[in-house]
């Protein structure tokens, strides 16, 4: 409310939030619904489901807002760095004495920044070898069940359902998704992992090969297909997979990552399926070609056969041939045994007159025996002999050496207790037990001790008691 002003001012006071409902009234005034051209930057996603972002070029930078309902119905998912042209209305934010845009709608700007954008997105997809040859899959020469990832209603649909018939009828599921469009590109790629998720012996059967198509439109059209979340899907999908996006001239990233590209979905259709009936036909000529293979095979080998049976002998004229010869070296065999008996009793009467009697044998053996015993016998007298005297030579010499002939000359031999010998007379202790060796027999004492040595005076000990 606009109050008087103070004596000696001109000027209109305004209350703050007076001031700022003027400000947003003329700025939506003047503005209205607009259009702006700018790159997303600063993009945040709340958990209220708005999104806050900015607008910015070379030299400005307007802060923008999308509400949660306006979400759903914006063309594209908003992304950092892309350039769009967005549609919304221009108002302010008085708590931060701000204006912004209230976005509504979002489009790519031009084409140039879309082909940059799907550029960008196919060499990363690349790097990650997701487009690399080793990963095509052939396709099955005639697939039982085909699925169709399509919008359910347009040409498409029925073209390719149209020219499988024509060609060769296959059992078909449709997965009906849209094919532009915010959501499409999500549709898209959880119909690919749908098909792939269905089990092989489930009721709804898993489709032996996939067409993922649509008809032609602009570069903006056909951007559900150059989707990350799409190419991926294709690229991981267990099932071969025909991409038959637009017409021959349009090209997006799940073509890349598809393992065959067809120009057309009609073409698709042509490359799923062979033709029932030139398949027939080849089939046809494989049948006469073997047929007639198998009837000049059967031909030889009777010619081959009627050769060898015309070489083949009489087969009575053979058996009585062998029974002719077997008759023959039978007669032939009993006169030779009698005559091979006589020739070997011959050999062995003229062998036996040549042989010793076997006593004589035996009585030289014995008498070789004896005369070897002999010189045995003489041999070891000898040799026992020279050992005796070499024995004898020894035995003094043995004598000189033992302690017992030392006793012999009035030595006495002093051990302990233990019969160890006793070598020292510091060893013997008073009370000691002491063994007494002699030459004659051994006696027993008990020392009383340690005696000086020889020429050093010392008591007289005392008569040594024996045990």
């Amino acid at each position: 409310m606009q109050e008087t002003a103070p004596p000696g001012h001109n000027l209109p006071e305004f209350a703050v939030s007076e001031l700022a409902a003027a400000i947003r009234r003329t700025l939506e005034g003047e503005f209205g619904r607009i259009r702006v051209r700018g790159e997303i930057t600063e993009l945040k996603r709340y958990p209220s489901g708005h999104v806050y972002l900015a607008l910015k070029d070379e030299n400005a930078k307007l802060a923008a807002v999308i509400w949660k309902s306006a979400v759903p119905r914006l063309g594209l998912a908003p992304e950092n760095g892309v350039e769009v042209i967005a549609t919304g209305r221009l108002t302010t934010y008085a708590d931060r004495s701000t204006y912004q845009l209230q976005i509504e709608r979002l489009e790519y700007a031009g084409e140039g920044a879309l082909l940059a954008r799907i550029e960008a997105l196919r060499k990363t997809l690349a790097a990650e070898g997701l487009f690399d040859s080793a990963r095509k899959r052939p396709l099955p020469r005639i697939p039982r069940v085909i699925g169709i990832v399509t919008s359910p209603r347009g040409a498409v649909i029925r073209d390719i359902l149209h020219r499988l018939a024509d060609r060769f009828p296959r059992e078909v599921l449709v997965w009906p998704v849209a094919v532009q469009g915010q959501g499409a590109a999500e549709q898209i790629a959880a119909a690919i992992r749908g098909f792939n998720a269905l089990p092989e012996d489930g009721t709804i059967p898993r489709p032996d090969l996939l067409i993922v198509a649509r008809g032609g439109g602009s570069l903006e059209d056909l951007m559900a297909f150059n989707d990350e979340a799409v190419v991926r899907a294709a690229a991981s999908s267990a099932i071969p997979l025909i991409s038959a996006v637009g017409h021959e001239t349009d090209t997006t990233l799940i073509d890349f990552a598809a393992d065959l590209r067809a120009p057309t979905p009609t073409a698709a259709a042509e490359l799923a399926v062979p033709v029932r009936v030139d398949l027939v036909r080849h089939l046809d000529q494989l049948r006469a070609r073997a047929s007639s293979a198998i009837a000049r095979i059967v031909n030889e080998r009777r010619l081959r056969l009627e050769r060898a049976a015309r070489a083949i002998p009489d087969l009575p004229t053979l058996i009585a041939a062998g029974q002719q010869r077997l008759d023959d070296r039978a007669a032939r065999l009993d006169t030779a045994i009698g005559t091979l008996l006589a020739a070997r009793r011959h050999a062995l009467d003229r062998i036996a007159a040549r042989l010793p009697h076997p006593r004589e044998t035996i009585a030289a053996r014995r008498a070789a025996l004896e005369l070897v015993s002999q010189r045995l016998q003489d041999r070891i007298g000898r040799v026992l002999a020279a050992a005796e005297a070499r024995l004898g030579a020894l035995a003094p010499r043995l004598d000189s050496v033992s302690y017992q002939s030392v006793l012999a000359r009035g030595f006495a031999l002093v051990t302990d207790q233990a019969g160890h010998a006793v070598t020292s007379a510091r060893a013997v202790t008073p009370g000691k037990r002491l063994g007494l060796r002699f030459a004659d027999g051994e006696a027993r004492a008990i020392g009383e001790g340690t005696a000086p040595r020889r020429g050093v005076p010392r008591p007289e000990p005392e008569q040594e008691r024996f045990l």
